[in-house]
């Protein structure tokens, strides 16, 4: 709604506060909401909505397997000892 009737106010921020409180919410979520629009379409820098959801995902997946990594390298030591511990001494 806002990029429909931006033309009929003097500024962006003026469009969002009428709009704003036609719909019932703030004008900051609104002005959030427009500004995030404008990332996913291109018209402003940022990282989109699309990219923000893969980049979390990989995090995700990141922490995952830095936390296996560990559990493997702790087994790795114990059964290490374990077989120094099972040889026999001369």
């Amino acid at each position: 709604m806002v990029f429909e009737h931006q033309r009929e106010y003097s500024s962006q921020w003026q469009a969002v506060v009428s709009i704003a409180s036609k719909i019932g919410c703030t004008a900051e979520t609104l002005r959030r909401w427009v500004r995030r629009a404008e990332v996913d379409s291109g018209q402003r820098a940022g990282v989109t909505s699309d990219e923000r959801v893969r980049i979390k995902e990989l995090e995700r997946e990141n922490r995952e397997l830095r936390r296996a990594n560990e559990i493997l390298r702790k087994a790795s030591a114990y059964f290490a000892q374990a077989e120094l511990d099972r040889r026999p001494k001369r």
